[in-house]
């Protein structure tokens, strides 16, 4: 299997086609996607960040990094988010590349500790993620996890 990751602030070409993927994924408004996308490509700040796994222009994969992903523990920040991965490219590395990806990309603009909300027990463990405590999604009575990856 042959793809790039790649970073959208590398490639705004990629905006429409990234935020309607994220969309489609995970049901969040396409305009929330857009607006987060549109800041990462005014270069004002290094947060938020996106990032898209693509194999022949087919996004296979991607994530976010944003201040916070719909949690109450503000002070845990930034949160990569959004990560998914299609399912016919799953258990071939994707994931763990993208996150691979993201930490050292993140840690090479100053940011050494990134956060991230989960469900998923034992997934993130592989690639240098540590659970850290559990937190309570924004409008959810169910606490979910909170993982931590430092470099």
């Amino acid at each position: 299997m042959n793809y790039n990751i790649i970073r959208l602030i590398d490639h705004p070409e990629f905006k429409e086609q990234a935020a309607k993927w994220f969309h489609e994924k995970w049901k969040i408004p396409l305009s929330a996607y857009t607006d987060s996308m549109n800041e990462c490509l005014s270069r004002k700040n290094i947060i938020p960040q996106w990032y898209i796994a693509l194999e022949n222009n087919r996004i296979i994969g991607g994530l976010g990094v944003i201040e916070n992903d719909f949690h109450n523990r503000k002070d845990l920040s930034p949160n990569v988010c959004a990560v998914y991965t299609e399912k016919d490219r799953r258990c071939l590395g994707v994931a763990g590349s993208l996150l691979n990806f993201v930490c050292k990309d993140m840690k090479e603009n100053g940011i050494d500790t990134l956060y991230l909300v989960t469900d998923h027990t034992s997934f993130y463990e592989r690639y240098g993620w540590e659970f850290l405590c559990m937190v309570q999604p924004d409008n959810e009575l169910k606490l979910t996890r909170m993982y931590i990856h430092k470099t």
